[in-house]
């Protein structure tokens, strides 16, 4: 489908809970963008959304998707009903931003993206670290080779989550729905920088655990080993259970450099090539940016501004016909690991990852953990 669209692109959003609003303030902030409609399996929800907005709302799916003043459709319904909402909005020729996950099994991501590339629309999945600065200077540095060999990665996520945020909404702590716990729920994003850095993994072996809250599926605690496709090793240490919550933290190491990032912000950046230019990354990149931080210890303590940026990306992929910064395919390889570790764990044994065919050979029937 050639791509039509023009300034300003035109947004639905489908779900109107907690992380909706985060993108009704994105795209209010991208000059090229507007909310137009929303819409809710719940009519009084969606009703007092867009009230508080200043727009639309549809009780209507299907009357949703026929409005001529979407161009887009952002997907914030709980992760693991995010392929009913995608796939028909491709087969409409809307194009498609999800919250990450972007589902919550590789085979129903990739029926949202295989209905994305069969329909010609452009399909975006939010992973916002990925627009921090300092996360940018590492992937640059990998790039280039400045690390040389990769050879060890080690995440920690510390965080908490009270037993309350799991009663709030019945879908959370489900597999079905939520699809994991401390490892797709919350770790996911930095997960996902695991995998920008290390590339495709090629086994893991791990152990997961409900040790503190109660009446939940899922896990609030996991530890896992994995080996990636380039020979690096790395560890993954996970929970919703550290009461108050800490930053997260990523190392990466190689043989020729090493850095360590903690939550945005630069600890170590120090390679065997060391030159004044580094010294003054290092000194710009400890600073971080302020407005990225939060999360630890409250899901709504987070600012905007990341998605702010995905926003303004994707609306500028719309207008110009390419990919944005995060494609559907980037976006499944964090749901991909993740589901693997859980396999690991379920089966007490490594899980070997397959060899990627590419999306339009992933059409599989939905698969649920």
């Amino acid at each position: 489908m050639p791509n039509t669209a023009s300034a300003p692109v035109c947004y639905g959003i489908v779900g109107t809970g907690m992380i909706a609003r985060f993108h009704a303030q994105a795209i209010a902030a991208v000059p090229d963008a507007k909310l137009t409609v929303v819409y809710d399996m719940v009519p009084e929800r969606a009703q007092a959304f867009a009230k508080e907005h200043g727009v639309a709302f549809e009780s209507d799916f299907d009357a949703f998707l026929a409005r001529t003043d979407v161009d887009a459709v952002t997907v914030t319904t709980p992760s693991g009903a995010r392929v009913e909402v995608a796939v028909p909005a491709a087969r409409a020729g809307k194009h498609v931003l999800c919250e990450k996950p972007i589902e919550v099994t590789p085979a129903r991501a990739d029926r949202i993206i295989n209905a994305c590339v069969l329909n010609g629309v452009v399909l975006g999945c939010v992973f916002q670290a990925r627009t921090w600065t300092n996360v940018k200077r590492i992937k640059a540095a990998v790039d280039a080779g400045r690390f040389g060999k990769l050879v060890m990665a080690n995440v920690q996520l510390p965080w908490y989550r009270s037993q309350e945020y799991y009663n709030s909404a019945g879908w959370r702590g489900t597999w079905r729905l939520d699809g994991g716990g401390a490892l797709m729920n919350q770790s996911i994003h930095i997960i996902d920088l695991l995998v920008h850095f290390c590339g495709r993994p090629a086994a893991a072996s791990a152990f997961t655990d409900v040790l503190s809250h109660t009446d939940i599926q899922v896990e609030d605690t996991a530890a896992a080993a994995v080996r990636f496709e380039n020979g690096c090793l790395a560890t993954i240490s996970a929970t919703t259970a550290c009461n108050p919550g800490f930053t997260r933290r990523l190392e990466l190491c190689g043989e020729n450099g090493s850095v360590v990032l903690i939550n945005d912000r630069l600890e170590r950046w120090s390679f065997m090539d060391q030159t004044e230019e580094d010294d003054q990354i290092l000194a710009e990149g400890q600073q971080g940016e302020e407005e990225l931080r939060g999360g630890a210890g409250d899901p709504k303590a987070i600012s905007f501004e990341g998605h702010r940026r995905q926003i303004m990306d994707l609306t500028a992929a719309i207008i110009e016909g390419r990919d944005p910064i995060i494609c559907g395919t980037e976006g499944r390889r964090a749901v991909e690991l993740i589901c693997g570790i859980y396999e690991s764990a379920r089966s007490h044994r490594p899980y070997l990852f397959p060899e990627d065919d590419g999306p339009l050979a992933r059409v599989a029937p939905p698969t649920l953990l």
